[in-house]
Parts: C-alpha cells; structure tokens; sequence
C-alpha cells in the first residue's frame, strides 16, 4: 500500500537580516521531497495594519499555512512564486527606497514619481508582481510607443525605471527573476546637432534682461555651462577672482540643495567677460559675505528657478532670439568651448560622467587646422628654380 506523502508537507517560517532589514522567509518541503526557501516579504514592526506587502510573525505564518495548504493539495500554485504584492506595492516601495536609503536627488525622484504615476501603474499596477512577464512587458512598450511617439531617450528612461522597480522587488520580496532584464533596450542614436547662440547674441540676450543680476546669470550661464540649480547655488566663495576659476560646489532644485548632477566638485575657467559682470553684481550693498549665494532671491535665499525660467523667455523676446532654451545657454558653451580646448577639458569643466556625453559637440569643433594640415599632403609643390635648373643640367 503506498504511503499517503501529504503527511511529510510542514515548513516554518524565519527572519533573514540583510542591509536593507530584516525579511520574512518561508521554508517547507514538498511532497517531491523538494526543500523550498522562499521569501515572504519584509517585517513590519510598526504599529497598525502592516501595509501591502510587509508582515508581522502572524500574516507571515499566515502565508506560510497557505503555501503548506497549495502544496498538499498538489496543486501548480505551490510550485509558484507568491510575493504577495502587486506592481503598485513595489513601485512604491521603490521610490521610498530611492528617497530614504539611496539618497536620490528631490528632482529626480520628483520625475521617477511622474514616470510612474502617469505610465507604470496605470499598466501594471493591481498586478501580481509574480505574473507580470518579460512577453507582456515588450508587448506594452510596443503599444506606449506606437500610441505616445516617445523619443528613444525617453522610452530607455521609462524601461530603465520599470527594471528598478523590479530589482528592487527582487530583494524586498524575493521576486525570483526580473522580467525586464531581457527586454531589449532601444540603442540611442545623437545626431551631434545642438542649436546654440552665438557669442554676439549671448550679449544681445543680456542687453534685454530686466536686471542687472538676471544678466549676469545669462551671461555666465552660457560662458561657464553650469546648469541652472549650479547657478542658483553658486556662492561667493566658489568665485576665484583670483584664479579666475568658478568652483561648482552643490546644485539647488526641487527645494533642496544637492551636489552637482556628476556628484563631484568641479571647476570651470572664468573668462574675462564673466568676471567682470561678477565682480560689478558684488559691488551692491547687501548678501556680500562668502557664504552669501552669488544671485539671491529678494531675501538672500535662493531663487526661483520657475521664475529665472520665466524672466529668461521674456528677455530672448525682447532681444528677437530664436527660441532656444535657458539650458541651451549650456549647450551654447559645449558647442564653443570645443573649438577651443581639448574633449577632455570641455568634458571636465561641463561635469560630464562619460565622454560619450561630450563628444556630441565634435559636430561644433573647428576643422580649418586639420583642413590645412591635411591639405599639404594632398598639394602639389613646385620645384624652385635651382632645382629646375638642376633638373635641367642633369642629363647634359
């Protein structure tokens, strides 16, 4: 007589603590024989319901009976993943994750929230995170670009956040695979071609401006490349007359003060032009000391970049510019630095983290050097008369 195996089906339930805190784990056997260590999902020690997809000791032995249950009925369902939290859960939890412990910038998270409040849940988010598959998510990239016509920056953006969420459902729910791991990524593709001002329409931008400081902020915009929050947050200490250098410190967006895009110091040559509008702008009576910002708000603090943005377009109208951006004032640098200096000079003092960033303003770069020198080795030069002459008596 065969002996009824679904005796031999327990399991217990454990903590494992791992840097990113302790996470409940469920351990049972099948029927097979086939020993199953599989995550539950993080512990919950704060007081109330534990939100979706954390657990106290009891919904934890909870969902441990309910596997125990499945594989002594046999059933598939055992032998399937439960992480018991939807797409919703782990697009939260991933964003609090990136705020709370990795330290992500205001900005940027500001526009991972909006990736995945207008285009992630709206797709996947009551969904079983077990369920989603790597099928189902090519199959929705190729409706979101057939429907939106996003730009292939913009759809690497949105599958490049889509597999954060699931990697990091990897570890908080012991998520066994990430399905967009082998989604295949749009290859991006720059022209090179970057619309900027010219220095004398720089100046032009300047002449229009409403205040002596929106002026200032045009013109070294545009002769420095900081960005925007770079500007903002510039202090007077990181002006070295001296050196005739702008150490760029710490950026300003969102409401909070972070450092520079690159997450490194960097320092940027201060033409002639630049330091002399600084030098004027701090000859003014107020917000002098070195620890004061460059361009304060009304009250010493920081301006509003929303307003800088607005006071920028009112100038480029009045000054009958194309219209081009406030940040293309830092492409206007790229694209004249290049000409000057060497890629990695432009690279360095524009902050960039890969060369491939810079190396979009070669389109810009000068070639009348390399034209000449190229150009002897394709011209024909004439004997001068003593070799004529010698040419001539060689063979009398």
């Amino acid at each position: 007589m065969q002996r009824n195996r679904t005796a031999r089906v327990s399991g217990h339930i454990y903590l494992r603590h791992g840097k990113r805190g302790p996470v409940w784990y469920a351990k049972f056997r099948l029927p097979d024989g086939h020993q199953v260590n599989q995550a539950i999902g993080p512990q919950w020690t704060g007081k109330g319901r534990p939100p979706a997809g954390h657990f106290t000791e009891r919904t934890a032995q909870a969902e441990l009976e309910a596997l125990l249950t499945d594989a002594r009925r046999g059933t598939l369902a055992a032998l399937v993943e439960r992480t018991g939290a939807t797409f919703a859960d782990a697009a939260a939890e991933w964003l609090r994750h990136g705020e709370h412990e990795r330290g992500v910038k205001p900005s940027t998270l500001a526009e991972y929230r909006s990736t995945v409040r207008t285009h992630l849940v709206p797709a996947f988010g009551d969904r079983p995170l077990e369920q989603i598959t790597t099928a189902e998510i090519e199959a929705w990239r190729s409706r979101f670009i057939a429907e939106r016509a996003p730009s292939r920056r913009t759809v690497n953006k949105v599958m490049t956040i889509l597999h954060g969420v699931f990697e990091r459902a990897r570890r908080a729910y012991g998520l066994r695979a990430n399905p967009v791991a082998d989604v295949e990524r749009r290859p991006e593709r720059y022209s090179g071609t970057f619309d900027f001002y010219s220095p004398e329409e720089v100046l032009a931008l300047v002449r229009a401006a409403d205040s002596e400081q929106d002026a200032a902020i045009f013109l070294t915009a545009a002769f420095t490349g900081l960005r925007r929050g770079e500007l903002i947050a510039l202090r007077i200490r990181d002006a070295d007359f001296a050196s005739e250098a702008i150490r760029v410190r710490a950026s300003y967006s969102s409401s909070a003060l972070t450092t520079p895009k690159s997450g490194k110091v960097r320092v940027v040559p201060m033409v002639e032009e630049v330091a002399a509008a600084l030098a004027k702008l701090l000859q003014r009576e107020r917000f002098t000391g070195d620890d004061d910002l460059v361009f304060p708000g009304a009250d010493g603090g920081y301006l509003d970049g929303s307003a800088l943005r607005r006071r920028y377009l009112k100038a480029r109208t009045a000054a009958k510019l194309r219209p081009l951006r406030l940040h293309d004032l830092r492409h206007t640098f790229g694209s004249l630095a290049i000409s000057k200096a060497s890629i990695r000079q432009v690279q360095e003092w524009m902050g960039h983290s890969k060369i491939t960033t810079t190396e979009r303003y070669l389109h810009h770069k000068s070639r009348a050097d390399d034209a000449r020198l190229l150009g002897s080795a394709f011209r024909v030069e004439e004997p001068t008369a003593a070799e004529q002459l010698a040419e001539e008596t060689r063979y009398e």
